[in-house]
């Protein structure tokens, strides 16, 4: 083998091993923002399954207490805050006063936090999205909808189709497939 030939074998391994090197950084953001999105899913998966089994023993779905639900849905880190109502039931009996109370003992991270408002539900923005229309409307539809009328709000395609299929669930809205489309309405109730 000449020396000639030798370079040039050693200047296409060199760039081989650079495109595969690039590739895979390529891949790897890929599964990184893939990991991302499925992060998002099973926190929204993880809730719902919560509310399930705390509703399961109700027998009618009217029944259910819609607000709490979905604040549960909204507020993941819930079940953390456990603390305060021991510090709470020191005063009478209302739950409300307790957060303002540990806000302002938590000092001014906590105080922010808990001073913020509470953003709006993402099942009650699409169902008010919904309330609009009353032809059937795409998932991409609606959450191109909500990007418009809240840039501050940004979940995946897949967080909207899990919610207005959580909303299907309760009843809230209906699912109408045609052909390989699933389009969505909201569910007229007679008062």
């Amino acid at each position: 083998m000449t020396s000639q030939s030798a370079a040039a074998l050693r200047s296409r391994y060199v760039d081989q091993a650079a495109s595969d090197l690039e590739e895979n950084r390529r891949l790897q953001q890929e599964l990184k923002e893939r990991i991302s999105m499925l992060k998002q899913e099973e926190a929204l998966l993880t809730d719902i399954i919560n509310l399930a089994e705390r509703y399961e023993g109700f027998a009618d779905a009217s029944r259910l207490p819609e607000q709490s639900q979905d604040e549960q849905a909204a507020a993941k880190p819930k079940p953390k805050p456990k603390p305060k109502p021991k510090r709470a039931s020191a005063g009478a009996g209302s739950r409300r006063p307790a957060p303002a109370r540990a806000g302002a003992a938590g000092g001014p991270a906590k105080a922010g936090a808990e001073a913020k408002p509470r953003q709006a539900l993402l099942g009650d923005l699409l169902t008010e999205l919904l309330a609009k229309y009353d032809e059937p409307r795409l998932a991409k539809e609606l959450r191109e909808e909500l990007l418009e009328k809240h840039p501050d709000r940004n979940p995946t395609p897949q967080v909207v189709r899990n919610t207005l299929e959580s909303l299907v669930a309760k009843g809230r809205i209906q699912r109408h497939k045609q052909q390989r489309s699933v389009m969505y309405t909201l569910v007229k109730r007679d008062a």
